[in-house]
């Protein structure tokens, strides 16, 4: 009886076909077995069919808006996805990641940084706030108590910074938008306050980071809002 591990699955839905034969190359390399689609719609069926546990999605497809397949997918699956865009579509890429991506890549981009991003979103597969406590660098967050600690010592957050925390935590390794954090803390009606969150980020950083200068946790994604990196050693 064969023992080797079941082997990860990409859908990687591009129009071009050598972006995919690129794709195809290093992720087969990588260990993953890997399934093409040219259209939108040709992916919505392939991920109905086979449900792979990865989606990398070109934001310009030929029959239909990539955030348009994002928007039909999100209605009956969770299915993870990655969008690529090209350099210089800031707004393109935020509205993906509005609609329900968990991740993005900028064209053109790196074998090691894909597999970086895939690997990351693996991760977040698995419940953050399953365990009942969580730690990064000299941090511990205790959620049963709703408390922080640093190398030991009480760190006090207000309850919106908590919360602010405990986002990031369940978004892990997740290229928030500006418009996503706003509208989960503070709700519709926020979308627009940018300070808001501008302000918070600054106390967190100043709490729980050792160099309020360079996080090494709380990153800023230029154009696009921000993530939280748990392990420094797998950063992307």
């Amino acid at each position: 009886m064969s023992t080797d591990p079941v082997k990860s699955a990409v859908l990687v839905i591009d129009d071009e076909p050598q972006i995919r034969r690129l794709l195809r190359l290093m992720l087969e390399d990588a260990g993953y077995v890997v399934r093409q689609a040219e259209t939108g719609q040709a992916g919505l069926n392939e991920a109905a069919r086979h449900a792979p546990d990865v989606i990398i999605l070109d934001l310009g497809l030929p029959d239909m808006a990539g955030v348009e397949v994002l928007k039909q997918l999100r209605t009956w699956s969770a299915i993870p996805v990655l969008i690529l865009s090209v350099f210089g579509q800031e707004n393109r890429k935020v509205d993906g990641l509005d609609a329900g991506a968990d991740d993005y890549l900028t064209k053109p981009f790196g074998g090691d940084e894909l597999l970086a991003r895939l690997r990351a979103l693996h991760r977040r597969i698995k419940p953050a706030l399953a365990a009942s406590t969580f730690g990064f660098g000299l941090i511990e967050v205790d959620f049963a108590r709703r408390s922080v600690s640093k190398a030991g010592r009480p760190v006090k957050l207000t309850a919106m910074e908590y919360a602010l925390l405990q986002l990031f935590i369940t978004h892990r390794d997740k290229a928030l938008t500006h418009r996503q954090i706003l509208r989960e803390l503070w709700g519709p009606k926020a979308e627009g306050q940018t300070h808001y969150l501008r302000t918070y980020m600054m106390r967190l950083r100043r709490k729980l980071e050792d160099d309020l200068d360079t996080p090494n946790f709380f990153l800023t994604e230029s154009g696009v809002g921000y993530r939280f990196v748990s392990e420094q050693s797998d950063s992307i």
